[in-house]
């Protein structure tokens, strides 16, 4: 059960990871977002570590079939934002590499 001061405390910490987040990202020189984003990518792959285990408990446990759909729904999310991201940055280091091969 959650009760409302751990409902008041995770939202404060939500609120100011936000903001932490935000003012970070900002300050962050374009030249650095490519290897930010490679960062970033590594760190979803956590993601799908954590999806993984989270099915794995849903069949070891026997649970019922909500809790199996819910895993593979996020395995699949967390993968297509694996894939994304790394899409992404491999684009912008295709459109560097292309800025430096024309100078």
């Amino acid at each position: 059960m959650i009760t409302e001061a751990s409902l008041v405390a995770n939202l404060t910490l939500f609120m100011l990871a936000l903001f932490v987040g935000v003012e970070i990202i900002t300050k962050v020189p374009a030249m650095l977002h490519t290897p930010l984003m490679s960062g970033a990518n590594a760190i979803s792959g956590i993601s799908v570590v954590g999806a993984l285990i989270g099915a794995n408990v849903a069949y070891q446990g026997g649970d019922t079939v909500v809790s199996g759909i819910l895993a593979f729904v996020a395995i699949v999310l967390a993968m297509i934002n694996v894939v994304g991201g790394f899409t992404v940055t491999s684009r912008m280091l295709n459109m560097i590499a292309g800025k430096r091969k024309r100078d």
